[in-house]
Parts: C-alpha cells; structure tokens; sequence
C-alpha cells in the first residue's frame, strides 16, 4: 500500500487526468478501500482543492476550478510537450501573450527534473526558426478572447472594421470559427447585413459592442472552416481573377490549386472549370503555367494576353540544336 503522502499526489493526479471518478474506481486504482478514498479527499480539501462529490449511483468524484490554479502533477512527456508549446507561444502575433509565455516557461524550467531540462534545453538549442518574409500583425488577447467567448456562446456581435483598402465599416455577424493561417487570426462568421460568409482579420476587428446581441442557431458551414478562410482571404486580395478551362479532371487540379487560389468545379471526368485570382494577371498567367496541364482562358482579356505574352517568351527560349529559331 502507498504511504498517505505518495498516495494522495496519485490521488490528485488522477481527478486532473479526468473530469470525474466514482469511489469505486478511485479506490481500484488505489488499492485501497473506498473508506480510504474518503478520507483521502477530505485530507485535499483541507490542503484547498476544492474536490466536489456527489451522492448516488451516477455520483462520484470531481476536481472543480478553484480560486487559484492548483499545483499541476504532469508525466514526463506532459511537461516537455508543455516546454515546447510555450516556446511557440512566445512567438506567436498575441499581444502580450509572448512575454507571458517566456515567463512561464522560465518557471517550469526552474521546477523541471534535471532529465527532462536537459531535453528542453537541448530542444530550444538545436532549433532554428525561420523568420517570416514579413512581420504577422500583433492581435489583443482580449479581442481574441471577446470573439472565442462569442463562438462558444453562439452570440451575435457588432463591431467596428478595417477593410483591406483601409476603408472602415459596422458589421453585424453571427461568429462561427476563429482560424489562425500563415500567423494570421481570421474570424470566419455568416455576416447578417450581406446574408453571406466572410472572413475577417482579427487584428483590423474592434472589440465587439457590449452587450453582445441574441444567440443564434449555428448555421452549417458549406466547407472545412480552414478552406472558407483560404477563398476569402484570397478574394480579398486578388486584383484580378480569371475563369479557366483546364483540360484535366478535377481530381488532378485539386491537387495543385491551393484553396487561397481558386475554386476547381468539374465539367465532365475529363475537363474543370477553375475561378482563380491574383494580384496581377502577369502572376496569375504564371500561376496556371504551373498546372501542368493544357488550359483556355475565357477572360478576362489581360489575362489572355499575359498569356500569349509568357508562350512567347517560352517559344524565343528554345533556339534549337543549331541555335536558330
């Protein structure tokens, strides 16, 4: 049997690995008798976690959130994946969230056994970031929380809104996702004024107007939330589109267009349509020249030309064997 000591750290370990246990099965992992259980979590109550129980057949055992975070027991591997997570966090575009996590971390490594600061010291050590092409725009923590607070509640919000050409407008939303691509958060919400999805920069969004409005029946998402972000921040950005005939089946294109390119619908088994957009139509001409496929390009007519532009200059780079044209 376990001294009282050892046994009441496996104890608390095993209401923090599960939101609730019975008596019995508490006592089965203990080897002790459910008496002892008892007493047990009484001795934590009085050291202040505040476990709650209740009567019954379906009763049992539960660590509740208390007025402060109670010490946390974690397996080795736990606290590396903790170590790794923080050192990420540092690094993410959270406003102020970097330095709490560099805090944080500094405090698990000061308590972590010499084993496991070895691997996280030889961890952040052997790795090298690759900085961005460009630094990811800082985001409040509070915006971030007032808008996952929404999602989770399934409440309307009205805020405030920077569009891409610097333009501001009002929004009234129905939030659905909060979606983090390329170091960017983005707020995926059926927007209620246009009756459509759109996606919105968290870091160009105002704090949502308090109080926040009536709850909504979540509506079913058309798409995989992650590729409704990736069409809409492409739309947003695209000073041209082209629409495309690619003579290759559907399934070939999907796997070369990215969904912050363009949408692929098939026509028939052998041939797909391709709605796709860039900021130029030089780079959109280049773009399809990537698709390893023959292709027609019904318009718009910049994009045709920049077309017939770069097989031109394919057509000049080949002089042929003797170096003539």
């Amino acid at each position: 049997m376990q001294e009282t000591s050892a046994r009441l750290l496996e104890l608390l370990s095993l209401l923090q690995a599960r939101r609730e246990w019975t008596g019995r099965e508490l006592a089965a992992r203990l080897e002790v008798g459910e008496r002892t259980v008892r007493r047990d979590v009484e001795r934590l109550r009085a050291l202040g976690y505040p476990v709650a129980a209740t009567r019954g057949v379906a009763g049992g055992y539960r660590l509740e959130a208390g007025a402060a975070m109670p010490p946390l027991l974690l397996s080795d591997d736990e606290a590396v994946a903790i170590a790794v997570g923080l050192r990420t966090a540092a690094r993410h575009p959270v406003r102020g969230i970097d330095e709490s996590a560099a805090r944080a971390i500094v405090k698990l490594e000061q308590v972590l056994p010499p084993r496991l600061r070895a691997r996280v010291v030889a961890l952040a050590g052997a790795t090298v970031d690759v900085p961005p092409d460009a630094p990811a725009p800082l985001v409040d923590a509070d915006t971030i929380a007032a808008f996952a607070g929404a999602v989770r509640d399934h409440e309307t919000v009205r805020f405030d809104y920077t569009r891409h050409d610097g333009t501001g407008s009002r929004r009234r939303t129905e939030p659905h996702r909060l979606v983090v691509w390329e170091r960017r958060w983005y707020l995926l919400a059926w927007d209620l004024d246009r009756a459509d999805w759109r996606t919105f920069r968290l870091d160009r969004c105002g704090l949502p107007t308090p109080p926040r409005g009536p709850r909504f029946v979540p509506r079913e998402l058309p798409d995989e939330p992650a590729d409704l972000v990736r069409r809409g921040v492409s739309a947003a950005g695209a000073q041209v589109r082209a629409r495309v005939v690619v003579h290759a089946p559907v399934a070939a294109v999907l796997s070369r267009v990215s969904p912050a390119v363009g949408t692929v619908t098939a026509r028939d088994d052998d041939t797909c349509l391709l709605d796709a957009g860039a900021e130029s139509p030089a780079v959109l001409a280049r773009y399809l020249a990537w698709l390893d496929a023959d292709f027609e390009v019904l318009g718009p007519p910049e994009v045709q030309a920049e077309v017939r532009a770069l097989a031109a200059r394919y057509a000049r780079a080949d002089a042929g064997p003797d170096g003539g044209s």
